[in-house]
C-alpha cells in the first residue's frame, strides 16, 4: 500500500509534501531534482522496492521540494536556503530531534550542507554515489543533457520524452514511466532552475564540517564515481567507504544496497541476506519459488510473427529481470516465455510478485498489444544442482502458477505464513488438488492494487 501523502509549511509560508512509512529511527530522503513525484514515483519498480526494503528496518521519510512534485509548484528555488527550509519544515512536523539523511545522486546538495550547518540534529549521513563537481560527472551524459536543453522552451513535450531517455537509458523499459513523472514533476522554468542548480552543484564545499557518522556507497564500473566515493569518503573524517555489487540501473539501489544501508543504521539487526552470486542464491536452505507465465504466448506469436513477437517477449524479459534484480530475486532459469526465480525472504518474493503486476499493468496502459502475466509462489528446500533448483516446492510453484490468471498471484499457503503481519491482502481460494500431490493444497491469491 503507498503511503498517506501529508503537508508540511515552511517557515516562509510554501507547501511541503511528504510521506513517512515505517517504524524505528528516522532516515529523511530529499527529492531527486529531476523526476521528484511522491505519488507517481511508485510505479518505478526500483524506487518502491528500495523504499519498502528501507522501511522494513526503520522510519522512512520522503518529500518533494518547492517548485515541484507534489509540494507547492508557484515557488521555484532550488537554492541551497530554500532547501534547507523545505527539510526543517518536514523534521520540525515530524517532531524530530534527530535522524539521519541520505543523499542520493542529482538530489543537489542539501543533505550536505544540512549536516554541516546542524550537526546536532544528524545521527548518520548515507551518500549513495553521484557527482564530486562538475568535471568529475559523466561526461557523455551530461553534454547530451546540455545539447537538448534549448528544446525546453521550443517544444516542452518533446524535451519531456528526450529527457525520459536520457535518464532510463535509450532502449529503458521505464522511459515511459519516467515521462510520465517527469511531466508531473515539472513546469519548463523549474525544469531550467533544476538544470542550472544541479550544475552549479559543489559538495566538496560541505564536506569537511560534516561531523556525523557517515557511510559512502558506490557501484563498480564507472570509474568517475568510484572516484567520487573516494573523494567523499577521505574529505569526511571518518567516513566509511563501502563497495556495493548492485546490479541496478539508476539512482536507486537494489537489495544489496540497502541491507549496506540497514547494516550502517541498524547494525544489530538480523535478516535474511540476499546473496549476490549465483552459487550462494542455488545453495541449501529455505527458498521461496517464484514461477512466471506469460498467458497466450503461442497465440500472440502465431498473430505478430517472429520478430515482431520477439520485440514484445523482451519487454516481458526486461520488465520481469527489472524486479527480480531490484527486489533481491535470483534468476534460476527463463523458459522463453516464463522465468523461475528464488528469494531468501517471502516477503520480498511477494513484494516482487506485485511489483511485476504492477508493471506489466503500467506497460498494457499505453500499449495495444497486452502481456498480461500468471505468477505462482511455493516455499520449500530445492536441491541445487547444475545451476539448477529441484524438489517438490519447485514443481509446487509451477503448478500453482499455471493455476492463476494473468494479471493474479497465487501462492502456497506456506508462503502466506512466512508472510504473515507483514500487511499483505490474501483471498482464500480453497483447496486443489494439483497433478503430482496426493493430497489437496490450499492455495491463496495475493490481491494488489490492480487485481479484479
Amino acid at each position: 500500500m503507498d503511503p498517506l501523502l501529508q503537508y508540511a509549511t515552511a517557515s516562509d509560508g510554501v507547501g511541503i509534501a511528504y510521506w513517512s512509512m515505517g517504524e524505528g529511527q528516522a532516515l529523511i530522503i530529499p527529492p531527486i531534482l529531476v523526476s521528484s513525484h511522491l505519488e507517481l514515483e511508485w510505479q518505478i519498480v526500483s524506487r518502491r522496492a528500495f523504499y519498502e526494503g528501507m522501511a522494513h528496518g526503520i522510519r522512512v521519510v520522503r518529500y518533494d521540494c518547492r517548485g515541484i512534485g507534489m509540494s507547492q509548484r508557484d515557488q521555484i528555488d532550488f537554492s541551497i536556503e530554500a532547501a534547507i527550509e523545505d527539510l526543517e519544515a518536514v523534521r520540525s512536523r515530524l517532531g524530530l530531534e534527530r535522524f539521519s539523511l541520505l543523499r542520493l545522486p542529482s538530489s543537489g546538495d542539501v543533505a550536505l550542507a544540512y549536516a554541516a550547518r546542524y550537526p546536532d540534529r544528524i545521527a548518520n549521513l548515507i551518500i549513495w554515489e553521484g557527482h564530486t563537481v562538475p568535471d568529475d560527472r559523466d561526461k557523455v551524459r551530461v553534454d547530451q543533457i546540455d545539447a537538448v536543453e534549448p528544446v525546453i522552451d521550443r517544444h516542452w513535450e518533446l524535451y519531456v520524452r528526450i529527457r525520459a531517455r536520457i535518464n532510463a537509458g535509450w532502449d529503458g523499459s521505464n522511459a515511459p514511466i519516467i515521462e510520465d513523472i517527469l511531466r508531473a514533476t515539472h513546469t519548463p522554468a523549474s525544469a531550467k532552475a533544476m538544470n542550472a542548480a544541479i550544475r552549479d552543484s559543489d559538495p566538496s564545499l560541505y564536506l569537511s564540517d560534516i561531523k556525523a557518522p557517515t557511510l559512502v556507497l558506490y557501484r563498480l564500473g564507472n570509474r568517475a564515481r568510484e572516484d567520487a566515493g573516494r573523494m567523499f569518503a577521505s574529505r569526511i573524517a571518518g567516513a566509511q567507504l563501502v563497495v556495493v555489487r548492485d546490479p541496478a540501473i539508476g539512482p536507486y539501489p537494489n537489495e544489496a544496497g540497502v541491507d549496506a544501508m540497514l547494516d550502517f543504521l541498524s547494525p544489530e539487526r538480523v535478516y535474511w541476506w540476499q546473496p549476490d552470486n549465483r552459487e550462494e542464491a542455488l545453495g541449501t536452505g529455505l527458498r521461496v519459488i517464484l514461477f512466471t507465465d506469460l498467458e497466450n504466448h503461442t497465440p500472440m506469436m502465431q498473430r505478430l510473427g517472429d520478430e515482431q513477437g520477439r520485440e514484445v517477449l523482451r519487454e516481458h524479459e526486461i520488465i520481469t529481470r527489472e524486479a527480480l534484480g531490484a527486489y533481491g530475486g535470483s534468476e534460476v532459469k527463463t523458459m522463453g516465455d516464463s522465468f523461475m526465480a528464488s528469494f531468501r525472504s517471502a516477503t520480498r518474493a511477494l513484494e516482487c510478485a506485485i511489483a511485476i503486476q504492477k508493471a506489466f499493468a503500467d506497460r498494457n496502459a499505453t500499449s495495444p498489444e497486452l502481456l498480461r502475466v500468471r505468477v505462482g509462489l511455493s516455499a520449500g528446500e530445492p536441491i541445487a544442482e547444475d545451476e539448477d533448483l529441484f524438489g517438490s516446492s519447485v514443481i509446487l510453484a509451477s503448478r500453482i502458477a499455471a493455476q492463476a490468471k494473468g494479471g493474479e498471484i497465487v501462492l502456497a499457503n506456506v508462503v502466506r505464513e512466512l508472510a504473515a503481519g507483514k500487511g499483505f491482502l490474501f483471498a482464500d481460494r480453497g483447496e486443489v488438488t494439483l497433478r503430482g500431490f496426493e493430497d489437496p493444497v490450499r492455495l491463496y491469491e495475493l490481491k494488489w492494487d490492480g487485481a479484479k
